[in-house]
């Protein structure tokens, strides 16, 4: 399993056992994408580029990850709090992955904003994570 997948499955674990943000989302709240007609709020993984981050010595890899908060009766004030746990939750969290250490994993921004055709509201979470290959 590449670094990428096993920094998701490390971070969807960290969510689904919080039951603070699971109180907020909901039991269905954790998804891959937004699906219309399934009850709001969500957490939703809207993007993951991995980049080599290797040196002489390590071979590593930069993840940016955006992580976005949809609700729609909550509004903006439900998606700023549920955004304030997932970075409580996330920022520098020492996370285990299977084959590869977690060097870091750092909240960079948060941006809400409303969507005009939907009119639903959307907190969007930018996090950098590195990880590193564990030698064998």
């Amino acid at each position: 399993m590449s670094a990428a997948n096993q920094l998701l499955t490390a971070i969807q674990t960290r969510l689904a056992d919080d039951a603070e943000l699971s109180a907020m989302i909901g039991p269905e709240g954790l998804r891959d994408r937004l699906v219309s007609g399934r009850k709001l709020p969500a957490v939703i993984v809207a993007d993951l580029a991995s980049n080599d981050y290797s040196t002489a010595t390590e071979t590593g890899a930069e993840h940016l990850l955006t992580l976005e908060i949809w609700t729609d009766a909550g509004g903006r004030r439900e998606a700023a709090t549920i955004a304030e746990r997932l970075r409580l939750l996330l920022d520098d969290a020492p996370l285990s992955l299977e084959t590869h250490h977690l060097v870091g994993l750092l909240h960079l921004s948060t941006r809400t904003r409303r969507e005009i055709k939907t009119k639903l509201h959307v907190a969007e979470m930018r996090f950098r994570a590195v990880t590193e290959a564990v030698a064998s």
